[in-house]
């Protein structure tokens, strides 16, 4: 199991050499920093606390840098533990780069969902309305909410409520590319939350360490075409037909 923490950017799409267009989320990635190793005999599981995001030491507290100054780093926003990997293979202040991951890996992205606020039973729970004429006096209500017997509402009846700024999962995602230079992983499909939010990319649950063929994307090169200097068209004075008034004509 390994993992990294970025943060969305967006949406675009890719072109391979085959001419398969791909869409693919763009997240870009900061060096991770091990700011902490829990093990089983001091915490009772094992697992690392990853860190990004650097931030002013005006906007964070003595708590928090002390906690960081431990792994001699700076002050980071996002925290984040990442169980079920070998604690041995990492050690406090570890600098983790977007290149842990490859080309073609198979992973999990865990994100917080868009939040929607107080939704109906429709929308948060796709239930179906009733008759929309004048005469049915019920058309986007819960329903029936208990049975004769108990007398009470049924423990877990589906109500509106809040919906959205869930911890959601999306499994065996494929990450198309991965972008020293800018810093930038390409994962196929959509992840959840919105832009600008944290995601956390980890090693796929059911798939393991297993990865595909890497796909061979078009990659665009600008070229610089020098333009020739027209000549300046040489001048030429054409002869204008003078017409005729009617006076020379003789009429």
């Amino acid at each position: 199991m390994k993992g990294i923490l970025g943060k969305k950017v967006g949406m675009t799409q890719v072109f391979t050499k085959a001419g398969k267009l791909i869409p693919v989320t763009v997240i870009e990635v900061e060096p991770n920093v091990v700011t902490q190793i829990k093990t089983v005999e001091k915490d009772g599981y094992d697992a690392i606390q990853l860190a990004t995001a650097t931030v002013k030491e005006k906007s964070s507290n003595k708590a928090k840098m002390g906690h960081t100054n431990k792994a001699n780093t700076t002050p980071k926003r996002f925290l984040r533990e990442l169980r079920g990997v070998n604690v041995n293979d990492y050690t406090l202040g570890q600098t983790i780069n977007i290149d842990v991951f490859k080309e073609g890996e198979i992973v999990d992205v865990q994100g917080i969902s868009k939040g929607k606020g107080y939704q109906g039973v429709i929308k948060r729970w796709n239930q179906s309305r009733g008759p929309m004429g004048h005469g049915s006096q019920y058309h986007r209500g819960v329903g029936s909410l208990g049975t004769l017997l108990p007398m009470h509402v049924l423990k877990g009846k589906k109500m509106p409520g809040h919906m959205g700024s869930e911890t959601v999962t999306i499994q065996n995602l494929e990450i198309v590319s991965v972008d020293l230079e800018n810093n930038v992983i390409l994962v196929k499909g959509n992840v959840p939350g919105p832009k600008k939010s944290l995601v956390l990319i980890k090693t796929s649950v059911k798939k393991g360490e297993k990865a595909n063929a890497a796909p061979e994307l078009i990659t665009y090169v600008e070229t610089v075409v020098e333009e020739k200097q027209e000549e300046p068209a040489s001048e030429t004075t054409e002869e204008v037909p003078v017409e005729e008034t009617k006076e020379e004509a003789g009429e």
